[in-house]
């Protein structure tokens, strides 16, 4: 079944403890993380520390999207801080494959994303080296955005290559989406689904789960 990470880009940072806590007793495993630098995207979120902070309360896998330019820099402390899985940019690494071996040697699992505006085949040749592509639905670097639909397409291609191919890797979409439209992102191909204001912005267990009951009738549909 598609599995939620909700972004806590969009918590009330003010209270940000309190939103994670209201996400508990749902069906929810895992939790979205947005590393920006102020350099690779015009927005800077915040660092290891928030992350180790959270880590110590929270057993949620830590999905995590580093927008920072060369994230080969930061690897070991992504790690110590209690990240998962490390998701890099294909446009902020000068040695894509280094950067994908110095995840793995981490022992993180390593996921590739890529903006909206770069050519889709020059990522698919790494699916068969990564645990999970991102597909942005938005620009990088701000939450709140309204969905690309082009990138529904982007979707498609994906899963028809990974499946043909027989490939173990996930396929994430993030930006722009609510359970008004997350359909038609799983009916793409989609198998994990990141919403930042869909959820924290309202009433987030309600969300949580209006999300899962769509999940389980897609699943059986």
């Amino acid at each position: 079944m598609v599995e939620l990470a909700p972004s806590i880009l969009s918590c009330n940072f003010a209270n940000l403890e309190a939103d994670i806590e209201k996400t508990k007793g749902t069906d929810l495993k895992n939790l979205h993380i947005d590393v920006m630098d102020g350099l690779f995207v015009p927005n800077i979120s915040f660092g290891f520390k928030v992350i180790e902070d959270i880590r110590k309360k929270n057993d949620y896998y830590f999905d995590t999207h580093a927008m920072i330019e060369e994230p080969i820099r930061y690897v070991e402390e992504f790690k110590k801080s209690g990240v998962d899985r490390l998701t890099i940019h294909y446009e902020a690494c000068k040695d894509l494959d280094k950067t994908i071996g110095a995840v793995k040697d981490s022992r993180m699992e390593v996921g590739l994303t890529f903006k909206p505006a770069t050519d889709i085949n020059l990522v698919i040749p790494y699916l068969d080296k990564i645990d999970l592509v991102l597909v942005m639905s938005v620009e990088p670097g701000f939450g709140g955005q309204s969905f690309m639909e082009d990138s529904l397409d982007k979707i498609k291609i994906l899963r028809e290559y990974i499946d043909k191919n027989n490939l173990d890797c996930l396929i994430e979409v993030d930006g722009g989406i609510k359970t008004t439209n997350v359909e038609k992102v799983i009916d793409a191909g989609a198998d994990l689904i990141v919403s930042g204001s869909d959820i924290f912005g309202k009433d987030i267990k309600n969300q949580i789960d209006k999300y899962y009951k769509i999940f389980e009738k897609k699943s059986l549909s």
